[in-house]
């Protein structure tokens, strides 16, 4: 009943499937990543192939830096500019007062304690850097979320632009007159 042609049929079956697994392996690998110009000990770095353009790169911290001053740039700000930037925003949160959704709604914000939106839980990251939201703290926590506070559950890259985040912080401030 169990012979040697039968263990040879399971044997290469077992083979086919490993090597089918392995080429689909191969063509994910191909398709979801691209080669970089680094050395991962594999011919090339693999980097994300699909990535979404949230407007921001490497170099705008040296930018905005050499830009006008964050006062400058308030006073100068455009409201309905900043209303067209709070886009970004809107997956996840909201501005009504109590309405939070993925993130703390921002009703109020500018000049709040961090970590006060009623019925929001926070993952406390915040609480080691700021105290209130001021203008210039809400400035270096947009420019990149991850590296202002690090630990903080919000996902979002950051806005490369010191005019986009002045507009936004004014367009936010606006909202709760």
């Amino acid at each position: 009943m169990f012979d040697t042609m039968t263990l040879t049929k399971v044997l290469g079956g077992f083979c086919g499937a490993f090597l089918i697994f392995l080429l689909g392996k191969f063509a994910a690998e191909t398709i979801y990543t691209a080669k970089a110009g680094q050395d991962d000990g594999h011919g090339g770095a693999h980097v994300q192939g699909y990535m979404i353009d949230t407007g921001s790169d490497e170099g705008a911290s040296a930018e905005a830096e050499a830009g006008p001053s964050l006062e400058e740039l308030l006073a100068s700000a455009d409201i309905g500019k900043g209303e067209r930037v709070f886009n970004k925003c809107k997956a996840c949160h909201k501005l009504e007062k109590g309405e939070n959704s993925t993130g703390p709604y921002l009703y109020g914000v500018v000049g709040r304690p961090v970590d006060t939106a009623d019925g929001y839980g926070y993952s406390g990251a915040l609480e080691k850097v700021v105290d209130v939201w001021t203008p210039e703290h809400l400035n270096g926590f947009l420019t990149k979320p991850g590296s202002y506070a690090p630990g903080t559950t919000m996902g979002f890259t950051g806005l490369s632009k010191a005019e986009d985040r002045a507009n936004l912080i004014a367009f936010l401030d606006s909202i709760d007159e």
